[in-house]
């Protein structure tokens, strides 16, 4: 039986979900592809392997103010992972149970990037004199659904987001998408066989012109070899600025996972594996290049 706090966990999941399957339409060109080649029923039986978020390191804000809404409905913080390049750094949460997707949550080091890059960002944010985390009621999941969408400063101008574009595109995303979802995973290895690796679901993906994400090449695989991932490279969506400017910038994306099962469960016997036989968490090196989606090298080859 669900218990109150799972259904509380759904419907804010649904908070995040919903606007973003609206917003990229790959969400539905996906699934929809999947329904009509029978390899699901319903969008129902896509299982999730993670949501990411990403956001910017300023007092009263980043994943130590974010996190609180996740830990309070289970998430349990784990492994740490710092991106030198992008001046990152990350974390993963695993869900409080195995049907809810993990969480990995980044946040930009905005100390170091450049004095006019930092001033930027302060322009719009030195205002937050507190934790708006701690203004929500965490037992509300509406009210904790509508804070993703809350404005907690205003609309940057297109010149500023610009500049902060040219030095770091991680930065000039959250200024203006704040604290949208920015990608959803479908699990691969929980297909039918026919499409059950990321090298089979890749070419599926292409068959119907889904444009895939080429940095660091198509799939994305681990050290161990037991994490392969790939991703759509996001579509342009039309963004208003201050002071009603217009102008393209990179939405959102869909990405996609295959965790082999551990080496321990590899003796040719086991067919079924759970999700705690097979591999878990995450690698800096795929996740480096996987936050390439939203970047301009790879949305100006759409």
């Amino acid at each position: 039986m669900e218990t109150k706090s799972n259904k509380d966990l759904d419907t804010i999941l649904n908070a995040l979900f919903i606007p973003y399957m609206e917003r990229v339409p790959d969400v539905q060109k996906i699934s929809k592809a999947m329904i009509s080649h029978g390899i699901i029923k319903d969008e129902s039986k896509i299982v999730n392997d993670h949501i990411a978020f990403r956001t910017l390191g300023i007092p009263h804000l980043g994943i130590a103010s974010f996190e609180k809404i996740f830990l309070h409905y289970g998430y349990q913080k784990r492994d740490y992972y710092y991106f030198e390049g992008k001046k990152l750094d990350a974390y993963w949460y695993a869900p409080p149970a195995d049907n809810y997707p993990r969480i990995f949550m980044s946040e930009l080091r905005v100390s170091e990037l450049s004095e006019e890059a930092q001033k930027i960002i302060k322009k719009y944010t030195q205002h937050i004199a507190k934790d708006p985390v701690d203004d929500i009621d965490l037992n509300d999941p509406k009210e904790v659904g509508k804070f993703f969408y809350k404005p907690l400063w205003e609309m940057p101008s297109l010149a500023d987001y610009n500049t902060l574009a040219d030095e770091s595109e991680y930065a000039a995303w959250v200024i203006y998408n704040r604290y949208y979802l920015n990608h959803y995973t479908i699990s691969v290895h929980d297909l039918p066989e026919a499409y059950n690796s990321i090298e089979k679901f890749n070419a599926f993906l292409e068959s119907f012109d889904i444009k895939l994400n080429t940095s660091g090449g198509k799939i994305k695989t681990s050290k161990d070899g037991l994490l392969k991932q790939s991703s759509t490279i996001a579509k342009m969506v039309d963004a208003e600025f201050m002071n009603g400017e217009k102008a393209e910038i990179a939405g959102s994306y869909v990405e996609f996972a295959e965790r082999l099962p551990l080496p321990a469960y590899q003796d040719g016997k086991t067919i079924n594996f759970s999700r705690i036989q097979r591999r878990d968490g995450f690698e800096s090196a795929n996740a480096d290049k996987i936050f390439e989606s939203t970047y301009r090298e790879q949305t100006n080859n759409v």
